[in-house]
């Protein structure tokens, strides 16, 4: 599908669909009222009558309204209009988006975009307008039968316009449709590597899809460790993971140096447990097929970095993603283990689940000694313990530099891929004290609670000399049996955000 912005009236829209809106208590928005006047009165005759009464993420459509050129209106409610916020409007273009799937339009264009948000400008608008209606339109069809994928009927829709109030706001516009489908772009691979089946991605395949990348992208430069290398670098953390396993695991890392040539990168570290039965402390049989989400972290800096890509941004990132499985056979992990990380901190392995922070420190040693980042973010379905707190509504963020922190809930604030702050307090180190290594990969004191807070503590452990962040993103991966591709629209937030700074000063 195709999108566009332009500025124009209504009634005088020559396509299949115009979109506009109506708050609660039948009140209808600027757009609505104009094509109720030159219709005399079509849309108020249907509110009159019940078929519309504003509330939030209703639909309906209307053929053949008198004195416009379009084939249908569509109306949305938008709820009451003292309460129209940032989540009502997301909320408002999905119903859209989905209503239009429902006809036969192959053109639309939409007012909503009008519609004015506190502390938010028509970039966002259009930028969100478009993020809601990819969610919306986005399948993962890859593993159905040719038969099937044969039989299904793709969306009708060619052509979407969000339409601006004024000329002087079409390169406001402009900017937000550049970027949100740049965004799309990043979170529909991360989608599509996140609903891929165990047995498909793989770390090789994860591997491969990175050298794809390059090729895609010539701003992308790709290099793959393999176990020999990784075993020549001291990583005893993330090897050990790996024995479990048949497949080989994988250390990817994509660099993306389109900022100035001196200035330090930064290092986006992903969780690729490309499936994790929970090794010998084996996993409930229940919902264990989820457990191929135990990637989405890495997915995500796949997502991020064909955003930036897309966008020519000018900053230098990388992006390193830690991939294996965690499996059973006669090498794995068990309990009691003690190994050795890159960094050379001795860890002993209590609970053989407890993996992705095993292979994520490694990961991070990695980022610290070859790149020296700037500052450096990791993102991890890491813990259950954080879904408790959170649910799936907000990831849950870390940091030992509050700046990082307040940048990146800004970010997440302006995108809508929100996160929330816990504690990152010097009183959880003794949760992770061992009897016979340097620390336990599970809590050993302080009793059950504050399982978030302890994995991200374990974390800290190995990056205290970089400006880091880490975003548990363990309640908001997937929801139900999908990825969701988050965090890639906060990540990318933030580079924008960062790369605006750099080139106001």
């Amino acid at each position: 599908m195709e999108y566009f912005v332009k500025s124009g009236n209504p009634e005088k829209q020559r396509v299949a669909c115009v979109i506009v809106g109506v708050f609660d208590r039948r009140s209808p928005t600027d757009a609505a009222e104009t094509i109720d006047r030159v219709s005399d009165g079509a849309i108020a005759t249907v509110m009159r009558r019940g078929d519309m009464d504003g509330k939030l993420g209703s639909t309906l459509v209307l053929h053949n309204v008198a004195g416009t050129f379009a084939d249908r209106v569509m109306l949305v409610g938008l709820g009451k209009e003292r309460n129209f916020d940032e989540a009502a409007f997301r909320k408002a273009n999905a119903a859209a988006a989905r209503a239009l799937r429902q006809t036969g339009a192959i053109d639309a264009v939409s007012y909503l975009t009008h519609l004015p948000i506190k502390n938010r400008d028509f970039q966002w608008n259009v930028s969100q307008a478009l993020l809601a209606t990819e969610e919306v339109f986005y399948r993962f069809d890859e593993c159905r039968g040719a038969k099937f994928r044969e039989e299904i009927q793709p969306p009708k829709l060619e052509r979407y316009t969000f339409d601006v109030p004024r000329r002087s706001d079409l390169p406001a516009g402009e900017r937000g449709l550049a970027e949100a489908l740049a965004m799309a772009k990043g979170v529909a691979l991360a989608k599509d590597l996140g609903n891929l089946p165990g047995n498909l991605c793989t770390p090789t395949y994860l591997a491969e899809r990175a050298r794809q990348l390059a090729a895609q992208h010539s701003a992308i430069k790709t290099k793959i460790l393999d176990k020999a290398e990784m075993e020549k670098l001291g990583m005893g953390a993330l090897l050990s993971v790996a024995k479990g396993s048949s497949q080989p695991p994988k250390l990817i890392v994509m660099e993306y140096l389109k900022g100035p040539k001196n200035e330090k990168p930064v290092a986006l570290v992903g969780k690729g447990l490309t499936f994790d039965a929970g090794g010998i402390s084996i996993k409930p049989a229940a919902a264990m097929d989820e457990m191929k989400f135990d990637m989405c972290g890495g997915a995500s800096v796949f997502g991020t970095l064909t955003a930036i890509a897309e966008l020519k941004l000018p900053v230098n990132v990388v992006g390193i993603v830690a991939a294996t499985e965690n499996l059973i056979n006669g090498e794995a992990n068990k309990p009691g283990d003690i190994v050795t990380s890159m960094a050379g901190i001795t860890i002993e392995i209590l609970n053989t689940d407890a993996e992705g922070r095993l292979i994520l420190c490694d990961a991070l040693s990695y980022a610290e000694k070859e790149y020296e980042p700037s500052v450096c973010i990791d993102m991890a379905t890491l813990t259950g313990a954080c879904v408790v707190a959170l649910g799936s509504v907000a990831s849950g963020l870390f940091s030992n530099t509050p700046a990082l922190a307040r940048a990146l809930l800004a970010a997440g604030e302006q995108s809508g891929d929100r996160a929330w702050e816990l504690p990152l307090w010097p009183d959880y180190d003794e949760n992770i004290k061992s009897e016979f290594a340097d620390i336990a990969n599970i809590a050993t004191r302080g009793g059950n609670g504050g399982g978030a807070i302890i994995g991200a503590t374990f974390l800290h452990r190995f990056t205290r000399k970089m400006k880091w962040a880490h975003l548990d993103i363990a309640g908001t991966a997937w929801t139900g049996k999908k990825a969701s591709g988050r965090p890639v629209t906060l990540l990318v937030q933030y580079l924008l955000n960062m790369a605006a700074k750099k080139e106001q000063d």
